[in-house]
């Protein structure tokens, strides 16, 4: 009996902490509940949404660019393209062969679906081909029960209404670049553009504006469901540009005769660009659509750098239109003036060197006026020798020369104003006295942009105001201030009455360009820069004439220009890569441009030029 007794007490303690144990571990297990159910059930709810629903960032429609007038320069316009799901298609080579039936579709862009398709997930669509004209989204649709894993989606293009006339100074969009990543979620959409080149590349934070959202449902494996929610994302800021379209088109078209040349125009007054101009050129829309391989060795292979925007990065040597520069300097060195004589023989020697004129001849007895508008290169030989490379130096730096401008635009370059620090630095050799008179007239080391000329023309134009070239700005900051060059008035009145000569005058090296209206009479300064001198050689192989040359060993021909004289309003810089004399060749196409430029003033009622009048070729100068 004591036995049992003790038996059934031992049985109720180790149900008791049999039963306790129990009880706590529900306990614990009803307090994790709660814990689980209630103190952290949102999140909880919401790892499980993170799981159940997916975001995708929306790209924004790209901000448009305009003209000075509200003309359309690069905007988006609507398109359908044709996509392709791989896991959909049973055989995804066999289904692009079948589209390639249907829409033009190359090799290089099958191979090139084929690899992204080997990168992703199998559910994912890849864009095969965008810009589907309206037959070809017809076809897509009709066959397509027999394309498994095909759509068609609709979407932006960006279009360049301008073409090949504003290809240089818009620029073009294109895919993000592995190094053009920065983390940004936006840049790694699949379909996202991003400015590559010009005024698109320049601008492009401003123009990307701000990304979209989309919220949907997925199932276990990621795939898409439904959406459930979608807020489109904000458009870029639309930019206002200070070019012309008419005239820009106007100078691309004069220009296309060319193989090679570049042109602009300046509002001297304001530094914004009218006009900015680069041939040959490319096509912009084909980089936003996806260039082809053999579209890009074209373009890179090409001679005569179509991808290259000469007006900013085209470095030449000024030629006589630098002239002006040295006058300047002379001037200011009170070792010229108006009464200043030189005799020009045709010749000048300095030790054992003989410095030719263009004219064999020479030019006799000339007085500064006379030697801008004739030219005379013994004139500014003798000017040159006598001020020296150094102040000739500074003041081809007040005027633009030398160094970037800091237009918007992207791959500016410098030019080179060579001084006696220069030389030494770059060369360890010190400047010699001959090397100043080649200078002088606008050649050796010295290189000028198209762009530094027309501002250079500009600053010379409007009485020595160091107006900056423009093309926009971002909403809110200032346009670039004015400086002063500090040059005095009447040297600036002098150069300009020789510029006046050059056009206007019985014995100027362009007076074939002159405008029969006085009261828009042009100011101008014609250029010859030699490329390569023709050879002992090449005189025995019968080479005589500088268009007898190759067309790479040519001289260069350039013209600046300004107008009305009397109340300057517009600069003009063209430049002609191995188009012979400045005279025959450069001026006529700056004439016609600046025609144009006045023409197109809002300020002028009747036209400056009837049509027939328009164009007067012919020889004047060599300049």
């Amino acid at each position: 009996m004591h036995r049992d007794v003790d038996r059934l007490r031992t049985f109720s303690r180790r149900s008791l902490l049999l039963g306790g144990g129990q009880l706590g571990r529900f306990g614990l297990l009803a307090g994790r509940l709660y814990y689980l159910q209630v103190v952290t059930a949102d999140q909880y709810a919401l790892l499980a949404d993170e799981n159940r629903i997916n975001h995708r960032l929306l790209a924004p429609s790209r901000g448009r660019i305009f003209d000075r007038n509200g003309a359309p320069l690069a905007r988006n316009t609507p398109t359908y393209r044709v996509l392709v799901i791989p896991e959909q298609a049973r055989d995804l080579r066999a289904t692009l062969d079948d589209l390639a039936r249907l829409v033009p579709l190359t090799e290089e862009r099958a191979l090139a679906v084929l690899a992204e398709a080997g990168r992703r997930r199998s559910f994912i669509p890849i864009a095969v081909r965008e810009d589907l004209s309206w037959t070809e989204v017809s076809r897509v649709a009709i066959n397509g029960p027999d394309l498994p894993g095909v759509a068609l989606d609709a979407g932006l293009l960006r279009d360049y209404p301008a073409g090949e006339a504003l290809a240089h100074v818009v620029g073009y969009v294109g895919p993000v670049s592995e190094r053009e990543l920065t983390g940004d979620p936006l840049l790694e959409l699949p379909e996202f553009r991003i400015g590559k080149s010009g005024i698109e590349k320049v601008y492009d934070q401003g123009l990307r504006g701000r990304p979209g959202l989309s919220r949907f449902e997925i199932n276990a494996i990621g795939r898409e469901i439904k959406e459930l929610h979608r807020r489109d994302g904000e458009a870029g800021e639309d930019l206002h540009l200070t070019l012309d379209l008419d005239l820009q088109r106007f100078v691309h078209q004069r220009l296309g005769a060319e193989e090679s040349a570049s042109a602009v125009v300046l509002d001297s007054e304001t530094g914004e660009v009218l006009a900015l101009d680069s041939v040959p050129a490319f096509d912009p829309t084909a980089f936003a659509n996806r260039l082809t391989r053999t579209a890009w060795h074209a373009l890179i292979g090409n001679p005569r750098t179509p991808l290259v925007n000469k007006a900013i990065a085209g470095q030449y040597p000024p030629g006589s239109t630098f002239k002006m520069i040295v006058a300047l300097a002379a001037l200011e060195a009170g070792l010229a003036g108006p009464d200043h004589e030189v005799l020009c023989p045709g010749f000048m020697k300095l030790g054992n060197h003989t410095f030719h004129c263009w004219k064999r001849w020479g030019h006799g007895k000339i007085r500064l006026v006379e030697a801008i508008s004739q030219s005379c290169d013994v004139y500014f030989y003798d000017l040159a020798r006598r001020v020296g490379i150094d102040a000739i130096a500074a003041m081809a730096r007040r005027f633009g020369l030398g160094a970037p401008l800091g237009i918007d635009l992207a791959g500016e370059r410098p030019g080179l104003v060579p001084d006696r620090a220069w030389k030494m630095a770059a060369q360890g050799v010190p400047w010699q006295k001959g090397e100043s008179l080649v200078v002088g007239i606008g050649q050796g080391y010295l290189q000028a942009t198209p762009l530094q000329l027309a501002v250079m023309t500009a600053r010379i134009a409007n009485g020595g105001r160091a107006v900056r070239p423009w093309l926009a700005h971002a909403p809110g900051s200032p346009v670039p201030a004015d400086e002063d060059v500090g040059v005095a008035d009447w040297a600036l009145d002098l150069v300009r009455r020789g510029m006046y000569e050059v056009v206007n005058g019985e014995r100027g090296t362009a007076r074939e360009q002159r405008l029969p209206e006085p009261a828009v009479a042009m100011a101008g300064k014609t250029g010859t820069s030699q490329v390569r001198r023709i050879g002992r050689a090449e005189r025995l192989s019968g080479v005589r004439k500088n268009e007898e040359k190759p067309w790479e060993e040519r001289d260069h021909a350039l013209f600046v220009a300004f107008a009305p004289f009397e109340q300057p309003r517009y600069a003009v810089a063209v430049v002609i890569e191995h188009g012979g004399s400045g005279s025959q060749t450069a001026a006529p196409v700056a004439r016609d441009i600046m025609v144009r430029t006045l023409e197109l003033d809002p300020s002028r009622a009747r036209p400056v030029l009837s049509v027939e009048n328009r164009r007067r070729p012919g020889p004047a100068g060599r300049g």
